[in-house]
């Protein structure tokens, strides 16, 4: 989530990645929808919310009349913009041009812009798809979906769109996976306003999108790949930005890089041009996964949240788990040896990575790297697995998840991992957000989430005296207490002297 102060309102924009089914189709066996209107109620809780928020006696409250408020879900009317828009591959019958779909899916992490719009970021959009009958496809559409997961077997699926609306069935609209995937731009200042995917930052399960600007004010984002053994990315953009001149070019024109490690702790930004990659800059932006295999990137332990530091030239990245480290390759089918960032076969527990352009410039191609940290339990563990040396009997966690930087410089991280607090595990709790400060090492905890929860997203309110915490997916009965259902919530934090958070 990002909020937006626009002529004094407050926007909070807040993504919704995925339903509970069994609760919100409580009139199912098992949650699987079995009706047109099932799917119907499952699309339209997913998506994103722009909602005005303010506060007053009661705390912080919704305005629910506000003109701001919007709900983009499975079937809001997209623009596809960038170098894959019109190619054959995005065409279907419902859309012939290639450049309007439907929908935005798996609203995973989140990202902003300089110039006030919210990015939204497509991850887990394969479990949406299906098919009712067997299949006769083409190399091009079976390696597609063997790369990105999507399931080519008659079956119910996650959601079991398909059998009740032919646009999530492969059978009958093979191109439509290839409509999902991407960062989607949002402009919560004008509800009106049509969303638009941005084909040119590439095709993968997208984490989120941390934006930092080049010296010379052209624009780089940074993204992961949330997949075992797949890659980090970078844009950069052809165009510079320049405040309240045009933007419409700097997420379409430009180029996509992916990032390679070497074991001597320096790293290079490879570009995935037609020339590296065998492809045409349609087919990279529609299965940047295979660009990126194409030019030997590294192969990284789940690449999710990655944040740009406001206060050095320097961005870090998430690497969650990835307990097929030095056991099988990835999708593609690339070898995942332990490796420089990620030196931990069978990785259950997680690092976060660290890089640090050259020249101070964010648009440099080539960068220095270490591990800030390396999540572990030194009371169960041995040797790597005990974890870095910033890590305590106090401050231990597992699976770096989301990660966010006040304006300070002190690093935000959440968890998304076991909270069993057993075996490996034992003594680390719930899920959590913890406080690193990027220059000591120090790391400190700062809150734990209900059981079962997943601590994600973070933003604070214009005047820094309020922090929106996620809480996603409880296990318990939270917010509201014993009796009640499970609901995820955004918490608000505040000091009890009213000071700046953070």
């Amino acid at each position: 989530m990002e909020l937006f102060n626009v002529g004094g309102h407050e926007l909070l924009v807040v993504n919704s990645e995925y339903v509970n089914a069994k609760y919100n189709l409580a009139h199912t066996e098992d949650g699987m929808p079995t009706s047109a209107d099932d799917v119907l109620r499952l699309q339209n809780f997913q998506g994103v919310s722009v909602m005005e928020v303010t506060e007053g006696d009661n705390g912080w409250e919704v305005v629910i009349d506000s003109p701001f408020n919007r709900r983009i879900h499975h079937n809001t009317p997209m623009t596809i913009d960038g170098p894959a828009a019109g190619h054959d591959l995005l065409k279907t019958e419902a859309d012939p041009t290639g450049t309007a779909s439907l929908g935005t899916f798996n609203n995973c992490g989140s990202g902003r812009t300089p110039w006030g719009t919210y990015l939204t970021c497509e991850e887990n959009f394969n479990g949406y798809f299906g098919t009712t009958a067997e299949l006769a496809l083409g190399d091009t559409h079976t390696m597609g979906f063997k790369r990105y997961g999507v399931k080519t077997d008659i079956d119910t699926g996650r959601y079991n769109y398909h059998g009740f609306d032919a646009r999530f069935d492969i059978s009958k609209n093979p191109n439509e996976p290839h409509r999902a995937g991407y960062i989607v731009e949002i402009d919560p200042a004008k509800p009106d306003s049509t969303p638009v995917k941005h084909t040119a930052l590439g095709r993968f399960k997208h984490e989120n999108a941390a934006y930092a600007l080049a010296p010379d004010g052209r624009v780089v984002v940074y993204m992961g790949d949330d997949e075992r053994g797949e890659f980090m990315y970078k844009w950069l953009s052809t165009d510079k930005y320049v405040p309240g001149g045009d933007t419409s070019t700097l997420l379409s024109k430009g180029q996509l890089y992916v990032a390679k490690f070497n074991d001597d702790m320096s790293g290079e930004w490879m570009a995935l041009t037609p020339a590296a990659t065998g492809m045409v800059e349609a087919e990279i932006a529609i299965f940047s996964r295979m660009a990126a295999s194409a030019v030997g990137a590294t192969t990284m332990d789940r690449p999710e949240w990655i944040a740009v530091n406001p206060t050095a030239v320097e961005g870090y990245c998430c690497l969650t788990n990835n307990r097929n480290r030095g056991v099988k390759p990835n999708a593609g089918g690339d070898e995942t040896p332990a490796n420089g960032p990620n030196p931990r076969e069978v990785n259950n527990f997680g690092q976060i990575v660290r890089w640090r352009p050259s020249g101070d410039n964010h648009a440099s191609n080539t960068f220095e790297w270490d591990l800030y940290v390396m999540a572990g339990n030194p009371n169960t563990q041995e040797g790597l697995y005990k974890g870095s040396s910033n890590i305590n009997a106090g401050n231990m966690f597992n699976s770096p998840d989301g990660m966010q930087f006040d304006t300070t410089g002190i690093m935000w991280i959440q968890t998304d991992g076991n909270d069993k607090n057993e075996g490996d595990f034992a003594g680390m709790g719930n899920n959590q957000m913890l406080a690193g400060d990027p220059v000591t090492g120090e790391i400190r905890r700062f809150l734990t989430g209900p059981k079962g929860s997943e601590v994600t997203g973070l933003t604070w309110s214009t005047d820094r005296r309020t922090m929106f915490v996620g809480i996603q997916h409880p296990g318990r009965p939270f917010p509201d207490g014993e009796g009640s259902l499970p609901r995820s919530a955004i918490v608000a934090v505040k000091r009890v002297d009213n000071a700046l958070v953070g």
